[in-house]
């Protein structure tokens, strides 16, 4: 009789547990290298706003403004329509002069029938490949994760940043309480950036919202940090001192975790083109909390629960520790959540006199 050669049960499943360890071993690294590239791809999106910027205050001499035709729409935020954004201004340094054009500066972002094109149009630079959502919390292509500098603790000052809303109307501007009302707005020039372009942030990441009106707890981190919740505390805005934007944050991130996010901050992210004075979380953060911390709206703030120019609208990502922000020089540099407050305040302010090391973030 002639001898049958084969493995044995036990040789089977030894190899088999070897393959599945070799597994185990590998789509860790796989994953690791996925994230690697999408994390150079988000870079690469922040470059292109930067140089998009440059371009920008090529043609125009200062930079982009947070909103800019809201005089056209019945009326400024909160309460009136939604002004176009930076988004568009900055369209033709993205060699997206076409779809600029199409843009009716007449009408705002949600007036989706006289803004048919720019409502519905997907700009792939406008969104990080590390975003695990694959629709906009509105339009369902027309949402964006990159978001513009509002500025640093609003009980210094109240925009602070480099990204203004024009000032053009400043009497019926909400978030100005101190005597001279124009003079935080915009447009801003580069010479306004005192603190040097290389030291103030220009843009940074933010999670898209979820949309839907069912509110999300606290405890829920999957979604959390894509939404804002109520604090128990106010800000003083515009009083040159942190004291009262600090309790805000400690307050903030102490917040228990059966807190329910307002419902209307669950928008965030919803349209690249549009932006709105009441409703920063469209297209805007605020240098408040630190990355990847609790978004938080301040009690009786004018801007009202969506997210105002004096709450903590935090710059949030699904990379692993910090997030990536482009500088007004155009460098992109990846900021840990662990960056000390007042650095991370410091480069939120275009003049404030901070001197920040290289090292430090």
């Amino acid at each position: 009789m002639r001898n049958r050669r084969g493995f044995t049960l036990i040789e089977l499943l030894v190899v088999i547990a070897i393959i599945a360890v070799l597994i185990a071993l590998l789509l860790p690294a796989v994953q690791a290298a996925r994230e690697a590239a999408r994390r150079s791809q988000c870079i690469n999106n922040l470059k292109q706003l930067g140089l998009a910027v440059a371009n920008y205050i090529d043609r125009n001499q200062v930079m982009p403004v947070l909103f800019g035709n809201y005089s056209n729409l019945g009326g400024p935020p909160p309460g009136g329509a939604w002004p176009l954004g930076w988004g568009v201004g900055i369209l033709p340094g993205l060699e997206q002069q076409p779809l600029f054009n199409a843009v009716n500066y007449s009408f705002g972002s949600d007036n989706t029938v006289q803004n048919n094109t720019v409502a519905i149009t997907k700009v792939n630079v406008y969104i990080c490949p590390s975003e695990s959502r694959q629709v906009g919390p509105w339009q369902t292509t027309s949402w964006t994760n990159y978001h513009a500098n509002t500025g640093g603790p609003a009980s210094v000052r109240t925009w602070s940043g480099v990204i203004l809303p024009i000032r053009s109307d400043p009497n019926n501007l909400p978030g100005q309480t101190n005597a001279s009302p124009a003079a935080n707005l915009g447009p801003l020039s580069l010479a306004g950036i005192t603190d040097g372009t290389s030291n103030t942030s220009c843009f940074s990441e933010k999670l898209v919202g979820i949309g839907g009106s069912t509110p999300v707890l606290l405890a829920a981190t999957a979604n959390a940090r894509r939404c804002a919740f109520p604090s128990t505390l106010g800000v003083t805005p515009d009083v040159g001192t942190v004291t009262s934007s600090l309790a805000f944050i400690n307050n903030c991130n102490a917040l228990p975790g059966t807190t329910q996010a307002y419902v209307p901050t669950q928008w965030t992210g919803a349209v690249w083109h549009g932006s709105h004075g009441g409703t920063l979380h469209f297209n805007a953060y605020s240098h408040m909390n630190t990355p990847n911390k609790m978004s938080c709206f301040a009690v009786g703030g004018p801007g009202g629960p969506p997210g105002g120019w004096w709450d903590a609208i935090t710059a949030t990502s699904n990379h692993a520790g910090g997030v990536n922000v482009v500088f007004c020089d155009g460098s992109v540099r990846f900021i840990k959540d662990s960056i000390n407050m007042q650095n991370w305040w410091a480069i939120g302010t275009r003049d404030g006199g901070e001197v920040v090391s290289s090292d430090a973030l």
